[in-house]
């Protein structure tokens, strides 16, 4: 069984390498696309705030979270106050820098695996430059802001139905740690946000090729393809629900939806990320599919 597995796996690779030489030009389009989006998009809005958490982490303001949230946190979402810090940045910086902050703060033994797996589940937050912009420039402010609010409060309510799910009792003591240098904090802070952004352009880019190659194949509906697109990279998917001849309601029910999802390509950089920890990817991805139905009733109810 495993040898048909492998076989099928190797069939698979070498089908997409004859597809990729025989559409060159689809292919070098998709990734200046990929490169456009990560240069004027990504870098900007997520380099800054990686380099910043680290040095927050470092200079002890999780500590500081935990001592002014722990029980808010507590009583909502029944999970320590560190955690908190997660919920905050994520926020402010979208996503997959979540799974970053909290495989840092498991290394770091400030949370558990089972707050982690259960922190990943609410703190699926997008970028809000990145919603607000984008879908401005395919639609129009009022729809980007109500997207951005229903996705917000997806999360939540995600946060508050799953409050009993992993829980830990381990209580938390507020520990002194040996904090890095200025210097040595610079270095890591530069290289481990180096290698975060070059894996989220690179597995963008390898989901956004397999994406126009199945359309190239298949040679699907305008609709069908919007539909694949948002599901392996949402990015692309939102430009071509922009395109489709639609009610504005439809296609911001369906933006919200893949945004509030992520895309396979967002679950593939942090099954990267917490990959080598205990953190369970199964409940992040339940939470997900509940969390793109929530998000579009709430758009639904609005508009």
């Amino acid at each position: 069984m495993k040898k048909i597995k492998n076989l099928s796996i190797i069939f698979i690779l070498l089908y997409i390498i004859l597809q990729i030489i025989l559409n060159s030009s689809l292919i070098n389009k998709t990734i200046l696309f990929s490169y456009n989006i990560f240069i004027y998009t990504i870098v900007p809005n997520l380099f800054p705030f990686l380099i910043i958490s680290r040095f927050l982490i470092n200079y002890g303001f999780v500590d500081i979270c935990y001592k002014i949230f722990n029980p808010i946190m507590n009583k909502i979402f029944r999970i320590n106050g560190n955690a908190s810090f997660i919920f905050i940045m994520s926020m402010l910086t979208g996503f997959p820098s979540n799974s970053k902050y909290t495989k840092e703060l498991l290394d770091n033994d400030q949370i558990s695996s089972l707050t982690g797996t259960k922190v990943l589940m609410f703190t699926h937050f997008s970028n809000p430059l990145f919603v607000i912009g984008t879908i401005e420039s395919f639609i129009n402010l009022k729809t980007a802001l109500i997207i951005l609010f229903s996705h917000y409060i997806g999360n939540i309510i995600i946060g508050f139905i799953f409050r009993n799910a992993y829980l830990d009792n381990k209580e938390y003591i507020v520990k002194s740690k040996k904090r890095d240098s200025f210097g040595l904090c610079l270095s890591k802070s530069v290289k481990g946000s180096i290698d975060t952004l070059l894996l989220i352009f690179g597995t963008m880019t390898i989901f956004l090729i397999i994406s126009n190659l199945i359309n190239n194949i298949l040679n699907l509906s305008s609709e069908n393809n919007a539909i694949l697109a948002g599901i392996l990279e949402f990015t692309q998917g939102l430009k071509y629900v922009s395109l489709l001849d639609v009610d504005v309601k439809i296609k911001a029910m369906l933006m919200g939806s893949f945004i509030s999802f992520g895309g396979l390509s967002v679950h593939a950089q942090i099954l990267s990320i917490i990959g080598e920890t205990d953190i369970l990817y199964i409940p992040f991805l339940i939470s997900r599919i509940l969390h793109s139905i929530i998000t579009s009733l709430i758009i639904y109810l609005i508009l």
